[in-house]
């Protein structure tokens, strides 16, 4: 079985979400492993997904959990985690912290009892349970756990993100679907140009919600697919985080080339949110953060931006070929994209980021 999710700016609030996390905690009989890039609640919501964990734990249930720390840029995108150490070590379970330097650990992940998973966009911060757009998937499979368990012990026992994602990417049943798992960096480039040669097939409807767009692959096939106008193609992003990106490529020799089919791809059907931008110290996290591509029946959703940045860090994305599934989450791409204006360029920078490699 598996079930989509799908998350609104303002259209749940944090304690329900983290109800509904407890109840999945809840269910477990013998094993949970967490890989979340940031794990940071209130008062509130940490004692009710707290609890669940700690209940877990001392009914016998045996409990891993993986966190992302550190980041090398002071403005980067995404915006840096903001893992909550003494929550974390309140739960007494077994812990480890993976450094993002030079990549991100960027799962959002949960293996529950080696047979069900949670994944998907949505970070465990409050501001992302209410104030965001994210998709999440849970499903039940044997064969689908077992990849993310496979993941999971990647980054346990080695302790690094560029040693992990080396996980096999041939599709396993999960209920009547046949889904493909893709992990990073392993197959970072191959899920690149898989989602680019999804969209160069794609005859009737592309949908997408990233918060930037830059890999090389995806920006080529889009900007190809727009400038024949063949296909429907419309999305959303984020609009201080793709601004900064432009104005980065601007001054940057090294990725200027890749600007034109950015501004190609933007001067389609393409809202921009217009989120606060990060700032250090702390600001409100309300960015369009929902990951997924819709070509024709084709979904890819997960953790994954489309980003070079993307292809290297620890990320995780699942491919489903159905036609009910991918109707849906295009649906909700256009809900999320009429509720914001289309994008402009941005005459001045908003975000200046410091690594070109986006």
């Amino acid at each position: 079985m598996l079930e989509i999710t799908t998350q609104r700016d303002g259209g749940q609030s944090s304690l329900d979400v983290a109800r509904r996390i407890a109840e999945f905690i809840g269910r477990a009989r013998r094993s949970l492993d967490f890989a979340h890039y940031d794990f940071h609640l209130e008062p509130e919501t940490a004692a009710v997904v707290g609890g669940a964990v700690k209940e877990a734990a001392a009914r016998g249930v045996e409990i891993r959990f993986l966190y992302n720390v550190d980041h090398r840029n002071p403005i980067p995108v995404p915006p840096p985690p903001e893992p909550d150490a003494k929550l974390i070590a309140s739960l007494a379970v077994p812990a480890r912290a993976i450094a993002g330097v030079p990549d991100l650990m960027h799962h959002k992940y949960v293996v529950r009892d080696d047979e069900t998973v949670w994944t998907g966009s949505m970070n465990w911060t409050d501001d992302s349970f209410s104030r965001q757009e994210n998709v999440i998937v849970t499903a039940t499979s044997l064969a689908l756990a077992t990849r993310f368990t496979a993941n999971f012990d990647e980054l346990w026992e080695r302790g690094a993100v560029e040693r992990s994602g080396h996980v096999d990417t041939t599709p396993v049943p999960v209920g009547a679907l046949q889904v493909r798992t893709w992990f990073t960096p392993g197959h970072g480039e191959n899920l690149s140009h898989r989602i680019a040669k999804a969209i160069a097939k794609a005859r009737r409807r592309i949908r997408i919600c990233s918060p930037v767009i830059t890999a090389a692959p995806v920006l080529g096939s889009l900007a190809q697919v727009i400038s024949e106008g063949r296909v429907d193609v419309a999305g959303c992003v984020d609009r201080p985080q793709i601004g900064g990106v432009i104005h980065q490529w601007g001054v940057d020799g090294n990725a200027s080339w890749k600007l034109p089919l950015l501004e190609r791809v933007m001067a389609a059907p393409f809202s921009a949110k217009p989120s606060t931008p990060w700032l250090p110290g702390g600001s409100l996290h309300d960015f369009m953060h929902a990951k997924v591509t819709v070509a024709d029946d084709t979904i890819f959703t997960g953790s994954f931006n489309l980003s070079r940045s993307g292809e290297l860090n620890a990320e995780n994305v699942l491919e489903v070929t159905d036609p009910v599934l991918a109707e849906r989450l295009a649906a909700y791409v256009d809900e999320v994209r009429t509720k914001y204006p289309r994008f402009e360029k941005p005459g001045e920078p908003m975000v200046p980021l410091v690594d070109p490699s986006f």
